[in-house]
Parts: C-alpha cells; sequence; structure tokens
C-alpha cells in the first residue's frame, strides 16, 4: 500500500490523490535490538498486510526513512504505470503520425 489509501479501501485508491496526515499515521514502532520492528495492529488491518505476507523495504528518495509495501501492490503499480506509459506513447506516436504531411509514410516504430 502507499500513503494514498486514506480512510478509503484498497479499491478506491487509484481515485484519491492526496490524505491528510491524520489519515496516513499509523502509529510509532520502536526499533528492537535485532533491527526488529512490529507494524501496528491498526496499520495491519487497514493496509491488510497478514502473517506470511511478503513486504519490500525500500529508502524513502528524499528523506530519511524507509517505505514497506506489499510486493503484490507494488506490482500492480508498476503493471498499471507501464499499462500507461504504453497508452501514452501510442497517443504520443498517432498525434505525431496525424501531423505528419499526407504523401509521408508513417513511422513504423512502436
Amino acid at each position: 500500500m502507499s500513503l494514498l489509501t486514506c480512510q478509503k479501501g484498497v479499491s478506491e485508491l487509484r481515485r484519491e490523490a492526496w490524505c491528510s496526515p491524520e489519515e496516513v499515521f499509523l502509529g510509532a514502532v520502536t526499533v528492537g535490538e535485532r533491527g526488529q520492528v512490529v507494524i501496528p495492529a491498526e496499520a495491519r488491518k487497514k493496509l491488510d498486510i497478514h502473517p506470511g505476507d511478503k513486504l519490500l523495504v525500500m529508502s524513502h528518495p528524499f528523506a530519511t526513512g524507509i517505505i514497506l509495501t506489499k510486493v503484490d501492490a507494488m506490482r500492480e503499480f508498476l503493471y498499471n504505470f507501464l499499462e500507461g506509459l504504453t497508452g501514452a506513447e501510442r497517443a504520443v506516436q498517432e498525434a505525431h503520425d496525424a501531423s505528419a504531411p499526407p504523401d509521408a509514410e508513417p513511422n513504423s516504430k512502436g
């Protein structure tokens, strides 16, 4: 999951752009001696995290911190991102082809 879930369910994630800090703050944890943290119960429930789920641990690109996300959620995000990129590339190619002179051959790259 991401910070975009707010108080909505997973199915509503894609329609939300921003959430308030109150909606995304799910608690604080302490790192144990072996580097372990316990994900708060509220967070596990809200983000549908269950024992055995695989999580990716990534560093935050702009701040000191980490991001935890379910592998399946990242896979779905990347799939949707690539679908959107393919659609954008198609639209650019169609616009380019439409603006070409009538006697020019269409660009065969794609």
